[in-house]
């Protein structure tokens, strides 16, 4: 058995062309698709950190939202505390990696639906907290007026980079998990987590890292979030809809694959734009959607994009190998 490095230099290639094409989009595109591709690269990050800890360590959560929410409440935060406005969106989400680790001891003890139900909860009682901080607005919400004074041109612009700096860093960093031993142990764990330890596997340290990571990821989408749309409201930004969205493109895309949520953000990101007037119906359809990948394609759309052709952007882990005949 062997790292599947065959596309690796070219993958590597290709998206370092995409990161820098997509670095020169604020010079050559008007504000509004800036604004609306800080949006996908957002959903990028949500995707690729839930699919973090579902995909391949086997904790599904439909609580990231707290992180999210606490994100974007402590850059509101820190700017009424006089830190710059940028300044704030980039250490929010050290705050709330602060938070995950807090939180660590209380949800990680729990397995199954147990830590699904129990990070929900927990999202549910930060969002009380913050409704009760008039200091924070309240139940009506804030905006960050820092940014107001900056032309909306050059503060979109900002944010995308700062949004693409993001995306750039936080698939780094999986990448280079997932390449390490620790990525095989993150799987062994997925699959059998009591097998994972009876072979040696460190599984809370492991457990630990991951999720700390997907904190900081979605406090970062959390910040830039706020950054984007200038105003946030407590139960829109701690909404468990945004769980529901991470499964949705996590699903579509691809659970378990490096490349399948960017690729279900595309989709999800194309389905909000196209159908997010319908109310009710659009809801309906994203549901219906879901379950019907669920049933009939359940490794999603990169699945079909691989299948039998072991393409893989960044190869993240093993292949059978034939040894040479002698």
């Amino acid at each position: 058995m062997k790292r599947s490095d065959t596309t690796s230099h070219v993958g590597s290639g290709a998206l370092a062309l995409a990161v820098v094409g997509l670095a020169v989009v604020p010079q050559v595109w008007n504000a509004s698709v800036v604004q609306q591709l800080t949006t996908l690269l957002i959903l990028v990050m949500l995707a690729a950190m839930w699919n973090a800890l579902s995909g391949y360590a086997g904790l599904v959560s439909v609580g990231q939202q707290s992180f999210i929410g606490f994100g974007a409440y402590t850059t509101i935060f820190l700017t009424q505390q006089g830190v710059a406005p940028y300044l704030a969106v980039a250490l929010a989400p050290l705050a709330a990696a602060g938070l995950a680790i807090c939180l660590a001891p209380l949800v990680l003890r729990l397995r199954g639906g147990q830590f699904a139900v129990g990070t929900w909860v927990v999202a549910e009682a930060i969002a009380l907290m913050v409704m009760l901080d008039h200091g924070l607005g309240g139940g009506t919400g804030v905006s960050l007026r820092g940014l107001n004074v900056l032309p909306s041109h050059i503060r979109r612009a900002y944010t995308y980079w700062l949004a693409l700096a993001f995306v750039v860093l936080l698939l780094g960093l999986l990448f280079l998990l997932l390449r390490s031993r620790s990525g095989a142990a993150l799987q062994a764990i997925r699959d059998d987590e009591h097998a994972a330890a009876s072979v040696g596997v460190r599984t809370a340290p492991l457990k630990l890292a991951i999720y700390v990571l997907a904190g900081f990821g979605c406090g970062a989408a959390g910040a830039l979030t706020l950054a984007n749309t200038l105003f946030i409201q407590p139960r829109s930004i701690f909404g468990v809809h945004w769980s529901a969205f991470m499964i949705f493109m996590v699903l579509v895309g691809g659970l378990g694959t490096f490349e399948g949520p960017i690729v279900g953000a595309v989709v999800f990101f194309a389905i909000q734009n196209w159908f997010s007037d319908g109310g009710p119906w659009y809801l309906i359809g994203l549901g219906a959607v879901a379950v019907a990948f669920a049933l009939f394609l359940p490794r999603g759309l990169w699945s079909v994009v691989s299948q039998g052709r072991q393409i893989q952007l960044l190869p993240v882990g093993y292949h059978l190998s034939r040894r040479p005949t002698p």
